[in-house]
């Protein structure tokens, strides 16, 4: 009796043999997963995995690094999609990310800009962060990382080169505001990097730097506020300049802080329905002026926004970026992660940013090498004086 046959012969006929049933069976199958890949990712889809097999099966160099190419491939992609908002991370990136979204992250501890062309602009020190330690200080300007130049467009690595492993040192060659060069050698270590931070100013005006809208950030700027109007604090100056944004939740609690009863936020994602966030009647009852800057991105600008539309705020310093647009990053199976714009978001009236961002009342800019909140902020002075004129 030959089993491995495609027929065979039983009592009843001829019946396939159990090797060509899983044949077809399985045949059926890919089929049918063919046919339902096709509806979901259509032939542009289908082409990216065709190629992605091409190239490990066909392509001459066996060895080629399929990795990176993804990478490529994907950050590729999304830029495609003509979004300047959504972005692709490969799994360093990724891992960062989240690290800096926690407030948590391994570095020296401190803020930079990029203005100045022989280095980073040290904004602020985190206080007895491992830069704080080595001496450290806002206004001073890095020049080279471990003996490595960064003055010009080298400024774009230089962060990257301060971060590393915990424990490690650095080497931060320093150009200090009265022209003089020093070195600090900083430890790296794990930072927690509170969001906010404030102080007292003349006249009893309290000062509040929010620098992201990150985990955490809501309970840090409501304990910074807490404690200036224990201080006795009777106008409030809210700066963010430089912040990025970050959580929706975390924007939210921070509007529902500040201001009176009434609509602040409203949301639009593509695959579900429109919401409107209102804020209850408790609320920081005091005159308040915004700093913002071409910096001011997402949750930061939407903020400034909506003090002046609840509130009455004035607003100082620069034309914002005009995002309207909220993100969720999606972790993928190589490591990294992808951004996508998957909602617009307006004013609690309704006023999207889109385009056009946020003028505001006082529009100056700072001179080179100033520091934010510093003697020579022009753009805080301008605040002061606009909430004078509102008190007046």
């Amino acid at each position: 009796m030959e089993e491995q046959t495609v027929y065979t012969r039983r009592r009843h006929g001829w019946r396939l043999a159990g090797w060509v049933k899983i044949l077809i069976t399985v045949v059926l199958t890919l089929a049918v997963s063919a046919g339902v890949w096709c509806l979901l990712l259509g032939k542009s889809g289908l082409a990216l995995v065709q190629t992605y097999l091409l190239a490990r099966f066909a392509f001459v160099e066996a060895d080629a690094d399929l990795g990176r190419a993804v990478d490529a491939g994907l950050d590729a992609f999304v830029d495609g999609l003509g979004d300047r908002w959504s972005y692709y991370l490969d799994r360093e990136r990724y891992q960062a990310t989240n690290e800096r979204r926690a407030n948590n992250y391994v570095g020296v501890g401190i803020t930079v800009t990029y203005e100045r062309e022989e280095g980073l602009l040290v904004q602020s020190v985190i206080r007895d962060g491992p830069a704080d330690k080595a001496g450290v200080l806002p206004g001073d300007v890095i020049t080279a990382v471990d003996g490595r130049s960064i003055a010009g467009d080298a400024r774009e690595e230089g962060s990257d080169l301060i971060r590393g492993e915990s424990g490690t040192k650095v080497t931060l060659t320093l150009l200090g505001p009265d022209g003089a060069a020093r070195e600090a050698v900083c430890t790296r270590a794990t930072v927690h990097s509170p969001s906010a931070s404030g102080k007292m100013l003349e006249g009893n005006v309290g000062y509040v730097k929010l620098d992201n809208f990150y985990s955490g950030s809501a309970g840090s700027f409501q304990q910074e506020v807490d404690a200036l109007v224990e201080q006795g604090a009777q106008a409030l100056v809210v700066d963010v300049r430089g912040n990025p944004g970050g959580y929706i939740v975390e924007l939210e609690r921070i509007l529902d802080y500040l201001l009176p009863e009434g609509p602040v936020f409203t949301h639009k994602p593509r695959w579900w329905f429109e919401s409107v966030t209102r804020s209850d009647a408790g609320c920081v009852d005091l005159p308040m002026a915004v700093l913002v800057n071409k910096d001011s991105y997402s949750a930061a600008e939407l903020l400034a926004a909506q003090l002046r539309e609840s509130a009455g705020a004035p607003i100082a310093g620069e034309l914002t970026s005009g995002k309207g647009y909220s993100q969720i990053t999606f972790p993928l199976i190589n490591g990294g992660g992808v951004g996508l714009s998957t909602a617009a978001y307006c004013t609690g009236s309704g006023h999207s940013l889109i385009g056009e961002g946020l003028t505001p009342d006082a529009e100056l800019s700072l001179p080179e090498g100033a520091v934010l909140g510093g003697e020579d902020d022009v753009q805080l002075q301008a605040a002061l004086d606009l909430l004078a004129a509102n008190a007046g």
